[in-house]
């Protein structure tokens, strides 16, 4: 892409332009997740108890700070396709760093201060919970502000169409996190073994790294608006614009994960063998609906462009046919994965039972990536048209409505167990596509606007 994009052209980046480095950013981070795992795995595994404990707590944290990062993205890419001024467009940048810092730097503290209340409520041994400590604390408190930083300067890259950009960031930082690992862990060159203080060390050192690349790429994107000179004059109604967005979808994202945490509590009570079961069958179904993700996020901001520019019309019919391509390739994906289950489920066990589980799920899963096909590019496409109110509050009853009082029913009360949960969550994704499609079809998406 040429260094000095002109503001008038973003619409007309290709959908695959936007998604491609999106997915495929998305495959690697998934990658070097799971390649964690069986790194820290050959350390300890009560190492990986800790770490694991602590993950969903950096999730959370991540998704605080998503609330910023998602809010500035819909809000800029709407201004970027209306051509509003240069400082408009850097209020929108200087008032999401301004709140991404703030909540950053209070993160890092209550990180510091209140885990050892957090781990206090827990019954672990006294290595998981020093293994637990000692990675939160250094990559959950101190590098808190750095995670934030990268997840606002990575969405502000997207919106102005650098998505190769940050997927270079991206493959790079998770390089660095590897190899962290590998001198952490293995003591290569005769270097110490730091076990979950060097893995929780390369993973903050990844994000510091991370940080200033995507700091120095922006600086020399000259079509980049983001300047923080004069901070202090950034009109207020920019940051109540940004969290008027950004809160509705933070909370939905947080409303489907607790619901998801319900689900497995359900899962647990069917044994053990029904909860490896549906650890495998996620971590096999996490490759298909990385594209369904990408397109969603790159249907988010063609939308926000076009709405931007009083072109509605044109991303009406536009998204029927990104819909299409995403959809056509989740079920041909999970098609395929179905055809070669069996060597697939091998990789992970060979116990007959475990296994069984894992080819019904499998076969279920083409209803449920049907639906989550739908409902991300879906979604997508009207929250990046300003339509926010709509889909989060639906989002929100039907995951606890359809998908967890549906896995109860069936998984647990009628007896069909994980098959009955898997199946809850797949009529969940498909019915709330479905809604969306009708939201679509209503055009009342065309009146919610966020350029005055």
């Amino acid at each position: 892409m040429p260094k000095n994009t002109s503001k008038s052209s973003r619409g007309a980046l290709s959908m695959f332009q936007l998604a491609l480095p999106l997915v495929l950013e998305q495959f690697f981070r998934i990658l070097v997740s799971s390649a964690d795992t069986i790194m820290l795995s050959s350390y300890s595994d009560k190492a990986v108890a800790g770490v694991g404990l602590m993950a969903q707590y950096v999730f959370f944290l991540n998704l605080l700070f998503s609330m910023i990062a998602t809010g500035t993205s819909i809000v800029l890419a709407q201004y970027i396709g209306a051509k509003k001024s240069k400082d408009d467009l850097n209020s929108i940048a200087s008032a999401s760093t301004v709140m991404i810092l703030q909540l950053g730097i209070f993160m890092t503290f209550l990180v510091i201060f209140g885990l050892k209340f957090l781990l206090a409520c827990y019954t672990l041994e006294d290595s998981v919970r020093t293994a637990a400590y000692e990675y939160f604390i250094i990559f959950g408190g101190i590098g808190a502000i750095f995670n934030a930083l990268n997840i606002l300067q990575s969405a502000i890259l997207r919106c102005y169409g650098y998505t190769k950009q940050a997927l270079y960031v991206t493959l790079t930082a998770n390089v660095i996190n590897v190899v962290g690992n590998a001198l952490s862990l293995y003591g290569f060159f005769g270097l110490p073994i730091l076990g979950v203080k060097g893995v929780a060390g390369a993973s903050l050192v990844a994000a510091i790294v991370s940080c200033i690349l995507l700091a120095i790429i922006i600086r020399q994107k000259s079509d980049i608006c983001y300047n923080l000179k004069g901070w202090q004059k950034t009109p207020k109604h920019f940051y109540k614009l940004i969290l008027k967005v950004g809160v509705p979808t933070a909370s939905e994202s947080l409303s489907y994960n607790v619901s998801q945490i319900a689900i497995m509590a359900m899962i647990s009570t069917l044994g053990t063998a029904a909860m490896s079961a549906q650890v495998y069958t996620r971590t096999i179904c996490q490759y298909v609906y990385i594209v369904a993700i990408g397109m969603g996020a790159a249907c988010q901001i063609k939308a926000g462009y076009y709405v931007g520019a009083h072109q509605a019309d044109i991303a009406y019919k536009k998204m029927f046919s990104y819909s299409l391509v995403a959809t056509s390739v989740s079920i041909g994906m999970i098609s395929l994965i179905n055809i070669f289950s069996n060597p697939l489920i091998s990789i992970f066990t060979t116990a007959p039972e475990i296994s069984s589980i894992v080819t019904t799920l499998l076969r279920l899963s083409i209803l449920v990536e049907f639906g989550r096909s739908l409902n991300l590019i879906w979604i997508g496409g009207l929250k990046g048209a300003g339509d926010i109110r709509f889909p989060v509050l639906y989002g929100m009853c039907s995951n606890w409505g359809i998908m967890v009082f549906l896995s109860w029913l069936l998984g647990l009360k009628l007896g069909w167990g994980v098959a009955g949960c898997w199946l809850g969550i797949g009529l969940d994704e498909t019915t709330r596509g479905i809604v969306m499609i009708f939201r679509w079809l209503s055009k009342r998406w065309m009146t919610k606007s966020l350029i005055s």
